[in-house]
């Protein structure tokens, strides 16, 4: 009976050391099992990568090398004789043309009838023998009549009328150049187509030629 407490007892004191020696195991066998995870893991996330970046690579690289076409260039017009009316047109000179036929080259060309104007005859300004107003301006001035408007309103002056006298010693186309007043202007004109002139004359003929006179109203 002695013996064997002894031996129990050889065993209880050696229990502490199996027991560090299991810990010591243990953390061995966890320190060994994170190593390998991390390794795998880094090394996984580590090939990942590397294949996204080429793949962006590649992509930008074949977008950068493409380039639009140009446009197409426009044909260029080209211009085609065209042929068909030349061709088509027969022109027969015989039928046209008859070689026997006499030209009658008596006859002139034809007279245009009523459609010739008559040349109008020059009008001078100065002449060898001027017109001669018959009676002289104190027929003209006689002939004059006042408006009475024109006398109640006390208007006065004088008017120049431009004319021509014709070859039988006519006024025509007479107007007013300077003029005072409408009423004033209109009895000048009137005034001055009443009178008579001896034609003006150059190298011993009758002519048409230009004149001017004054017509005063002035009152008393």
């Amino acid at each position: 009976m002695g013996v064997r407490k002894e031996e129990g007892a050889d065993l209880r004191s050696q229990y502490p050391l199996y027991v560090e020696i299991g810990l010591v195991l243990s953390l061995a066998l966890l320190i060994v099992a994170f190593r390998v995870d991390l390794s795998s893991s880094s090394s996984f996330q580590v090939q990942m990568e590397e294949q996204e970046t080429v793949d962006m690579e590649q992509i930008q690289q074949t977008e950068q090398e493409k380039e639009p076409p140009p446009p197409p260039k426009p044909p260029v017009p080209q211009e085609v004789p065209n042929n068909e009316v030349i061709e088509d047109q027969n022109v027969d000179f015989d039928a046209s043309l008859d070689m026997d036929e006499s030209l009658n080259t008596s006859e002139g060309p034809p007279e245009d009838e009523g459609n010739e104007e008559e040349e109008e005859q020059e009008v001078f300004m100065v002449v060898e023998n001027q017109p001669e107003l018959i009676g002289g301006m104190k027929a003209l001035q006689q002939s004059v009549e006042y408006p009475e408007f024109a006398k109640k309103a006390g208007i006065e002056g004088r008017v120049i009328v431009q004319f021509v006298v014709d070859e039988q010693g006519n006024v025509q186309d007479p107007k007013v150049t300077r003029g005072v007043h409408k009423l004033l202007n209109k009895e000048a004109i009137k005034a001055v187509k009443q009178q008579e002139f001896k034609p003006g004359k150059q190298r011993g003929e009758a002519v048409k030629v230009q004149m001017s006179l004054p017509v005063t109203f002035q009152l008393q």
